[in-house]
């Protein structure tokens, strides 16, 4: 009678003990929405979803925890102009989960392996909301925020470390914010001390935006622009008192602005030859006849947007800007070089020469 206590005992401990063993610890998040999100202790396999998430989990050097793409990543274009992409092709050969701009398959991410932890999502109010897509798969999902490099420089920042605390990379996180701050503040001082006291007049047209488009596609609030103290002809103040993002601008403004200098978003040539920014800066007769045309102070930059925002190219189109506008400032700098330098500490390769190859070798060049 005295063991019989102690057999029950055992026995309940048989059955309890496992199930207490495989409850996986969890942890608590909050994200850019204000929401607590419950994730594992230990995230290993995440997936990121909408346009530019995989761009920063990339810079985070994470890269190889992602199990699965969505079917943007997987599509092969003659003007390639992501570098996070080129720099990891192995994105193009994992399996899909879903569409491209957050249209995500439940059933395709529970048939990933192994299963990702943790689902990340940008531009949250596109495609799959992000608490239905929780429930259907059981997974935690994490909403971001893209941000900018400009007045929405901290909600970039944000995400950052909200992705680089889910994964273990709050060290790189900050890194990264580090390197943007301060390419941003040398860009800004070398440009104060050759700006002089008459600000040029500066327009970036061919600016895509959900695809490509033509010279009058611009972005007001240009983020290069205002690094080197300066302000695209386009720039309006919104109702809140912040820049306004991307514009289809009116041709006459254009020509009534008449800038002293032109940039060409070289997105714009996925148009092809008979269309598209460049096409038209060479055959209508009205862009011939601007100031910056005929004095050849025309020149093509990196793709601003293309799933989102480049923000390495960014950078680097801003140190040419600097360079190009006030050479006594950048005299020691070569701005492929410096793209190269960008492109490898955010994404892990040098791509400039790549991406440059793709648009016809007009990328930081004087177009005609």
């Amino acid at each position: 009678m005295g063991r019989a206590p102690f057999l029950l005992l055992a026995l309940y401990l048989s059955v309890l003990v496992p199930f207490t063993v495989l409850a996986a610890p969890t942890r608590s998040i909050v994200d850019v929405t204000g929401a607590t999100r419950t994730i594992p202790a230990d995230v290993r396999h995440v997936i990121c979803s909408g346009s530019g998430c995989l761009r920063l989990l990339t810079y985070l050097q994470a890269q190889s925890m992602v199990t699965g793409v969505d079917d943007m990543e997987t599509r092969r274009s003659q003007f390639e102009a992501r570098p996070y992409a080129l720099a990891h092709p192995h994105f193009k050969l994992l399996p899909t989960f879903g569409e491209f701009r957050g249209h995500d398959n439940p059933e395709h991410i529970l048939n990933l392996s192994p299963q990702p932890d943790v689902i990340f999502k940008t531009f949250a109010s596109r495609g799959t909301d992000p608490d239905e897509l929780a429930r259907k798969t059981g997974i935690p999902v994490v909403v971001l925020e893209v941000g900018d490099l400009g007045d929405y420089r901290q909600n970039l920042y944000h995400s950052l470390r909200i992705m680089g605390e889910v994964i273990g990379k709050k060290d790189r996180a900050q890194e990264v914010i580090d390197f943007f701050e301060k390419n941003i503040r040398e860009i800004g001082l070398r440009s104060r001390d050759a700006r002089g006291e008459h600000p040029l007049k500066v327009y970036i047209g061919g600016v895509a935006s959900r695809g490509p488009h033509g010279f009058q596609s611009t972005e007001p609030d240009y983020p290069p622009f205002r690094f080197v103290g300066l302000r695209n002809v386009a720039y309006t103040r919104g109702l809140t008192g912040k820049g306004l993002r991307h514009s289809d601008v009116a041709k006459e403004k254009i020509l009534e602005w008449d800038p002293d200098v032109l940039f060409l978003d070289l997105s714009t040539l996925l148009f092809g030859k008979q269309g598209g920014g460049l096409y038209e800066l060479r055959t209508d007769p009205a862009y011939r006849a601007l100031t910056a045309v005929l004095q050849g102070k025309v020149y093509g930059v990196l793709p601003y947007n293309l799933y989102s925002q480049n923000y390495g190219s960014i950078l680097a189109n801003a140190w040419f800007i600097g360079k190009t506008l006030f050479p006594d400032g950048f005299r020691d700098i070569d701005p492929k070089v410096k793209a190269d330098a960008i492109y490898t500490f955010l994404v892990g390769s040098p791509v400039f020469d790549t991406m440059n190859q793709a648009f016809d070798n007009l990328v930081f060049t004087q177009i005609r």
